[in-house]
């Protein structure tokens, strides 16, 4: 499909390949009630290493695992064992929900030398592929470079100033109900509705049934039905930029050139003072 997305088949006959980092970047919203790091330590694909993205983040502010520093970021995946010249497969537990926001972290530091693993763990194991349950390893620590791509995220004056000038489309990855503000939101004092002009793309309608992605041509139609232009600028949202990621992924394999994520999403729109919102349909 692209260099960005490994079928389960693609892994398995590399699993030893020595320029491969696999990562588990498993991450629940809170009404889950899952623990992705736990469930990491019980089972996993074999070599892979924990992404933890509540903890590779902006732990200075109260939005949820906004982008860290470029030295916190090359900090922690040098004690992950990821360095400079390593292909990252990204995979989560869910067949693909968080680990579409570890691809797009890796290229935002400038290591474009990543995929996301087609299914995820649920895929992998319904297949019958190794499944490691002994306590993991740990990696030898190697280098990594960080160079920030400032052009993949934009923050909120940026989709304010969006709004404004209508230069480009906002694409919002929340369920139907949560974009039209008929289902509260999952975090408290985060107001309900969307941004004015957004388009709903829920990242769901991006995936088949066992969590695999569906074709470009599939997921380009998806996106001019919800009225989005992929020819011109995108920035795409969701809850707190995981989902997002998704859509950006999705525009990634579509060939869409000029897309960005808001990495603050609607847990920082929908609660601050100063942002419009907008309920019911997209107009």
């Amino acid at each position: 499909m692209s260099p960005y997305v490994v079928s389960t088949e693609w892994l398995a006959e590399r699993l030893d390949a020595p320029d491969i980092a696999i990562i588990d970047a498993s991450w629940h919203l809170p009404t889950a009630k899952r623990d992705a790091k736990a469930e990491f330590q019980a089972a996993r694909i074999p070599g892979a290493q924990f992404f933890d993205l509540d903890d590779i983040s902006d732990t200075t502010t109260s939005l949820p695992h906004m982008l860290p520093s470029p030295e916190k970021f090359a900090s922690r995946m040098r004690k992950l064992g990821i360095g400079d010249g390593k292909k990252v497969i990204a995979y989560d537990t869910a067949g693909l929900f968080s680990a579409a926001r570890a691809w797009w972290m890796f290229r935002i530091f400038g290591h474009d030398d990543v995929a996301v693993l087609d299914g995820g763990f649920p895929k992998w194991k319904a297949e019958g592929r190794a499944v490691d349950e002994d306590p993991p390893g740990k990696p030898q620590e190697r280098h990594f470079s960080a160079r920030v791509q400032s052009m993949m995220v934009r923050d909120k004056a940026d989709v304010l100033g969006a709004i404004k000038s209508g230069k480009s489309q906002i694409a919002d990855a929340r369920s139907p109900g949560r974009f039209t503000g008929a289902e509260p939101e999952p975090r408290p004092g985060v107001r309900s509705g969307h941004m004015p002009g957004a388009a709903n793309v829920h990242y769901a309608t991006l995936l088949n049934k066992d969590g695999t992605l569906k074709s470009p041509d599939e997921i380009a139609k998806i996106f001019a039905a919800a009225g989005i232009d992929v020819k011109k600028p995108v920035i795409t949202s969701c809850g707190s930029g995981v989902t997002a990621a998704i859509l950006t992924l999705g525009l990634t394999l579509i060939g869409a050139k000029e897309h960005a994520l808001y990495d603050g999403s609607w847990s920082e729109w929908g609660a601050a003072a100063d942002t419009p919102v907008a309920t019911g349909p997209a107009t």
